[in-house]
């Protein structure tokens, strides 16, 4: 019987998710705190990760899956027979799917007066190492960060090669969503560290930053180039009319805010190639 793992803070579609798994697919489902929770009252058969370790969650939940028999469990490679000896001679049951979205850090620190010992309890441990094994042993393991990918998971688990494809897909957004949210992570204690990150004694050793897609333009600075605009752009604009926008009116755009910066009354300006021609 294939076994899951689900531990999340977005709960959002986890519902009607595990109940595919168990009625359609015949998992069997570990879970923690609260998650284990909802799939109970929901009438689910669920085992606490603390009964499935045989250790409780200690520390007031900051020890809770950090521990052999679960990330043995998601690292054993199927095709390697001393791996899978040593977790019968271990008591390991193998784990073939996991769903884990983190802590909101982000959210969190972009509150206004978020006090820093909130931020540090935010920082998921667990959840980014479950994620990370299970991404690792992609070849044997499904791994969820995103809600919006139950659907395809349910769909690909009656053909072998799409579900192998769609493992490995899933096990690069993995890693996508960890390094975003170590860079979030560092760059919020190095802000805290360093508050004069104007001054050029302050400024940062390193900076990472990861940005999402927002749009894929019509073309980049030529008609034969590729481009695509990341961020948050569409937070403070909207297109009200014409073609789909291109490298050059992102340009022409970006430098038309810096120019309305520059002034405190109603201005107007036509812009060409970033330059103010009438």
């Amino acid at each position: 019987m294939p076994l899951a793992l689900l531990s999340v803070s977005d709960k959002t579609g986890l519902l009607p998710f595990a109940q595919a798994l168990v009625k359609n697919h015949g998992y069997k489902l570990l879970s923690t705190g609260g998650t284990s929770k909802m799939l109970r009252e929901a009438g689910l058969p669920v085992t606490d990760v603390s009964d499935h370790t045989g250790f409780p969650e200690i520390m007031e939940g900051r020890v809770k899956t950090l521990h052999p028999k679960v990330h043995g469990g998601l690292l054993c490679r199927r095709d390697a027979e001393e791996h899978l000896n040593e977790a019968k001679k271990h008591g390991i049951e193998l784990i073939d799917l996991v769903v884990v979205n983190l802590y909101p850090f982000e959210s969190t620190v972009a509150k206004p007066g978020c006090q820093f010992e909130d931020a540090i309890e935010n920082i998921d441990i667990g959840g980014p190492s479950m994620l990370r094994s299970a991404a690792k042993n992609h070849a044997s393991v499904s791994v969820i960060t995103d809600p919006a990918d139950y659907p395809r998971v349910l769909e690909a688990m009656g053909n072998a090669s799409a579900l192998t494809e769609l493992r490995r897909e899933l096990a690069l957004k993995v890693f996508q969503r960890t390094s975003a949210y170590d860079a979030a992570i560092a760059n919020y204690l190095e802000s805290q560290a360093q508050p004069g990150l104007g001054n050029v004694l302050g400024l940062p050793a390193r900076f990472t930053t990861t940005l999402p897609l927002a749009q894929r333009l019509r073309y980049g600075e030529n008609p034969h180039q590729q481009a695509a605009l990341y961020g948050s752009f569409h937070e403070a604009f909207d297109q009200l009319q014409g073609k789909e926008l291109s490298y050059n009116n992102i340009l022409d755009i970006t430098a038309a805010t810096y120019l309305i910066g520059e002034f405190e009354r109603p201005t107007l300006a036509i812009l060409k190639h970033t330059n103010p021609c009438g």
